[in-house]
């Protein structure tokens, strides 16, 4: 089945139109006057009289100039000495990681119900990243849906909003789920999926969360998913991947294939935030769909 037409590749900028050449003179109306050479008398040698005999003219004025003293070529400056790791090697940069500050984790999560958990995780300090935060991002959508999909962390947008996927990375999410009959708006529970984050606060400037803040805030995520009950799991993206199947392996090699999580059937594909920047990958984020389409349908 070929790409749908709901993810266009973006069209290339035309390249400008080149300027017409100027035209060509006639030949008749370009009027060329030609230097004629005139011809330069050569000096011939005049015989100078000289002790010992004759010599010519050049080789007198050739003794008559000073003697110009002898210049060798200038000095190179030293050479540096060499660092270890080759001839003029840079110098290692030493990587600080800046210290990751973390709280005390509530207790009980696996056993909270659905607003327990919501008032936990937006009291939530367990990590630094309470501390940048506008609110947290718990996750929308049907609570029994049969289809949850899994992001990495809030951007600035979902930080302001509170709802994660908005923007643009938003906007081509809900294109994919359209193209296989699927909505985050409210609907019956066969149609309505469940998103939720691995990180439920924005990291500062969007960088990527840091094993810490991944590990303090996955019993959220964790409980949601038992609290789902999903029939299939999407996880999008790097971070998705590694909090649910435990793998450092790329997305590249994990997708294309049906993993299991905890007996829930587990499809990896590429975050929309990635497909912006990649699009020529939206071809395989829509053979993910494809495939994790044919598992929900197929399952009990």
């Amino acid at each position: 089945m070929g790409v749908q037409h709901f993810w266009p590749l973006q069209p290339e900028a035309e390249a400008p139109a080149s300027a017409a050449p100027h035209a060509a003179l006639p030949v008749s109306a370009v009027s060329v006057s030609v230097p004629v050479p005139v011809p330069v008398p050569v000096p011939v040698p005049v015989p100078v009289p000289a002790a010992g005999g004759l010599v010519s003219a050049s080789s007198a004025v050739a003794q008559a100039l000073p003697e110009r003293p002898a210049t060798s070529a200038p000095a190179r400056p030293p050479m540096a000495p060499a660092r270890p790791g080759g001839v003029n090697a840079p110098a290692a940069r030493t990587a600080t990681a800046a210290p990751v500050t973390l709280g005390a984790r509530p207790a009980g999560i696996e056993s909270m119900d659905w607003a327990t958990l919501r008032d936990t995780v937006s009291g939530c300090q367990a990590c630094g990243l309470c501390k940048g935060r506008r609110q947290t991002v718990f996750g929308v959508g049907h609570t029994r849906a049969r289809w949850m999909l899994v992001g990495e962390a809030p951007g600035e947008q979902e930080d302001r909003l509170g709802e994660p996927f908005v923007g643009r990375a938003g906007q081509l999410l809900d294109r994919m789920l359209t193209s296989v009959g699927l909505t985050r708006a409210e609907d019956e529970a066969e149609r309505q999926v469940y998103i939720a984050n691995v990180i439920k606060c924005r990291p500062p400037g969007n960088r990527n969360p840091l094993p810490e803040e991944v590990a303090q805030c996955e019993p959220y995520l964790l409980r949601q998913l038992a609290l789902v009950q999903p029939r299939l799991i999407l996880a999008m993206g790097r971070f998705a991947v590694q909090s649910l199947l435990k793998s450092s392996e790329p997305i590249g090699r994990l997708r294309g294939r049906v993993h299991d999580y905890h007996g829930v059937p587990l499809v990896v594909t590429y975050h929309p935030a990635y497909l912006l920047r990649n699009p020529a990958d939206k071809a395989l984020a829509w053979d993910d769909l494809c495939l994790a389409r044919e598992l929900a349908q197929s399952a009990p």
